[in-house]
Parts: C-alpha cells; sequence; structure tokens
C-alpha cells in the first residue's frame, strides 16, 4: 500500500471516529492504556494469577451491566439494578440455607422475581407514564428494604462452599484442551458467518466486505484469543463463570443485530415517534427492555453470592447500579438511547475493574477508585454528547 492510501486510510478512520461509528475502538485504546500504566506501576497486575482474578471479579457487575445496556438502547435507565441483585442473592442464600429448597430452586424463583420486577417497571413505564428514573428510584428503595427481611434478622446468611454455585463462581475452570479447541471453533463460526453475510450480500449486488478484510478481522480475534487462553492457562485458565458472562453477551450480541426485536429496541432508542409511526410495537419493546434489564441483575446478583459465598445486607448496595451504568456507558452505549452494543458491558466492566484492581494493588484506597472512576466516565459521557450534536448537525 502507497503513502497516499495509508493517508487516506488513517484519514477514513478518522473520519468514522469522529461520527461514532467506531465508538468502541476508544475504549479499547483506553483499556491498553490503563493496563501499561498499572502494569508498568506494579508488575504484578501483569501476572497471569492476578489477571484470572480480575476476569472473576468482573462477571457478575457485568451481567448487571448487560442488562443497563439492553434499557439504555431504548433510552430509558434503571437505578435499581443493584437493589434487584441484592434480593436475588438473598433468595438464593435464605431459600437454600434457611428454607430447604434446592438450590437450582432458589436461583430459579430469584430470577423469575428479576423479571417480574421488570414487566411491574415496563406496565407503570409505559401504561402509566411514569419516568423510569423516579420509577426504578422508589424500586431501588422498596427492594433494598425488601432484601432485608428476607435476610431476616442475622442479615447475612453463608452459603456452603461445597455448593455448585459457589464452585461455579470460583473454582470451575475450563480445561486447558477444551479452551483451545473453544478458540478454534469460535475463529471457524465467526469466519463462516461473515463469509455466508458476504456470499448475501453480493447475490443481491451490495456492497459486501471484501475476503482480505474478513480474513484480517479472523486472524486478529484468533491471536486475541490465543494470547488470553495461553497466559490465563499460566494460572488456573478461563473461569467457566467468564465464558457463561461471554456466552450471555453473544446472545444479546446475536438478538439486537440479528432480529426484529434488536432492530425495534434501537429503533424505539432511536426516537420513539418514529418508531411508532413505522410500525415498531413500543410498548412491547419497553417492557421486554426491563424485564431482560431486570433478569439479568437478579443473574447478576445469583453469581455474585455465589462469588462471596454468601448474601448480607450489603450485597448489591453501596455503588453497584452505579458502577454497572458507568460500565455500559464508558463501554460506548449512549445514555441518550438508540446506539450501543452488547460488548459495551465487556469493555466497560474491564475499564473499572481495572482501574480498581490496580488501584488496589497500588495501596490506594476506595476514594481514588471512585475519582478515577469518575473522571473516565465524564469522559465517556462528553465524548457521547459530543458525537451525538455532531449527528444532529
Amino acid at each position: 500500500m502507497s503513502a497516499g492510501e495509508d493517508a487516506g486510510a488513517l484519514r477514513s478512520l478518522w473520519r468514522r471516529m469522529r461520527a461514532g461509528e467506531l465508538r468502541m475502538l476508544p475504549i479499547v485504546v483506553a483499556l491498553l492504556v490503563i493496563w501499561v500504566v498499572f502494569g508498568i506501576a506494579n508488575p504484578t497486575f501483569w501476572t497471569a494469577e492476578n489477571l484470572v482474578n480480575l476476569s472473576l471479579q468482573s462477571v457478575s457487575t457485568g451481567v448487571i451491566a448487560l442488562g443497563v445496556v439492553l434499557v439504555l438502547l431504548v433510552g430509558q435507565i434503571d437505578l435499581s439494578v443493584g437493589s434487584v441483585s441484592g434480593l436475588a442473592a438473598a433468595i438464593v442464600a435464605v431459600g437454600s440455607v434457611q428454607w430447604g429448597w434446592p438450590l437450582a430452586l432458589g436461583v430459579v424463583v430469584a430470577v423469575v422475581v428479576g423479571m417480574a420486577v421488570g414487566l411491574v417497571y415496563g406496565i407503570a413505564c409505559t401504561r402509566l407514564g411514569l419516568p423510569s428514573f423516579v420509577l426504578t428510584l422508589a424500586g431501588l428503595l422498596v427492594l433494598a428494604g425488601v432484601q432485608w427481611r428476607v435476610l431476616g434478622t442475622d442479615g447475612s446468611v453463608n452459603l456452603p462452599f461445597g455448593s455448585w454455585l459457589v464452585r461455579f463462581s470460583q473454582s470451575w475452570f475450563v480445561p486447558a484442551a477444551v479452551a483451545w479447541v473453544a478458540v478454534v471453533v469460535v475463529v471457524l463460526v465467526v469466519a463462516g458467518v461473515a463469509l455466508l453475510e458476504r456470499r448475501r450480500r453480493v447475490l443481491v449486488d451490495l456492497p459486501a466486505e471484501s475476503l482480505g478484510r474478513i480474513a484480517a478481522r479472523c486472524a486478529l480475534l484468533a491471536v486475541v484469543l490465543a494470547l488470553v487462553v495461553g497466559y490465563l492457562g499460566r494460572a488456573r485458565g478461563v473461569g467457566v463463570s467468564v465464558v457463561f458472562f461471554l456466552a450471555l453477551v453473544v446472545v444479546a450480541d446475536v438478538l439486537l443485530r440479528r432480529t426484529r426485536w434488536g432492530r425495534s429496541m434501537r429503533a424505539v432508542g432511536g426516537s420513539r415517534r418514529a418508531a411508532l409511526l413505522a410500525g415498531v410495537p413500543v410498548r412491547r419493546t419497553l417492557v421486554s427492555a426491563f424485564v431482560a434489564c431486570s433478569a439479568l441483575a437478579a443473574v447478576g446478583g445469583v453469581l455474585a453470592a455465589g462469588r462471596l459465598a454468601a448474601a448480607n445486607q450489603g450485597t448489591g448496595g453501596g455503588d453497584v447500579f452505579l458502577t454497572a451504568i458507568a460500565a455500559a456507558v464508558i463501554g460506548g452505549t449512549s445514555l441518550f438511547g438508540g446506539r450501543g452494543s452488547a460488548w459495551s458491558a465487556v469493555l466497560g466492566v474491564l475499564v473499572i475493574q481495572s482501574i480498581a484492581n490496580g488501584l488496589t494493588l497500588l495501596d490506594l484506597d476506595s476514594a481514588a477508585r471512585s475519582i478515577v472512576t469518575g473522571v473516565v466516565l465524564a469522559l465517556a459521557v462528553s465524548i457521547d454528547t459530543l458525537v451525538r450534536g455532531r449527528r444532529e448537525t
């Protein structure tokens, strides 16, 4: 490629970034910078064991952030995701330990309760016209009180360390051979889907991605996955809970990009009136977004209970909902609706957990973590606002 072509490619990349088409690229660059800075400040950050811990710590918050991504896409917000997760953790712990439920039943009940909460939000928002900010803020307070009632006077319930939920969240790891086979399968599936999409577009004379670009994208994916599996394999490997989180992200990504429901989500978030005029079922889409968000918050709470092997009055409290919302926004999801990706949850939670992990290794307190995370969030929102203003002009 000549120098002129290189310059043209760079200018095209810059234009796409300014237009908001490559929203995740700056986040990836920022994440790499964070890792380099913390790694230089304390080489322990780069060790395989620390990165394994970082991945496990990101799962529960990441699942909650995935739900927040969905509700932000339709231009709404849910401030009660932390309380929903705390209530779900309490139901699992109390149900299995004190009420004699099978652990699986406790998990199912917790997720169903989460879905019911989302259904109430969706109906109140669409039928009664209540603003989601105030509605879910009230839900945050109510559900926190219900959580304390469920936990009872003890205020804390421990899960047995031998239970499958605790082992799933803490000590189950994918065998090395299975992980390498999964890398090959994932790359082949991505390549196959890309080639089928290219063939479909070529057959109807639409612009299609070049074979070289598809090959480069798949090669990059293979290198990244191989590095992750190989490096984490030097310690305990890839956690099963991490794979579960990524599987949820992949399912959500496919639903958002390949289904009518996903297109309806973006349409409603982009312009509710235009979506209504186009025949999009706006009310049903909004309700489904709230239900999915609360269900994922409940799943995140269940995983948090397994990670800590306990549920208490602090589970889901504090800054859990702020962290989840910050992760979604930092990862590239717009606060104004209509723009975002399921992968925003992965990038955002990695940024926040990397900051927390790095500052902990540097022996800095939670105040420093809050300050740094707040600055990063402010930058992300500023970029989102600028991109939105540029698109509207």
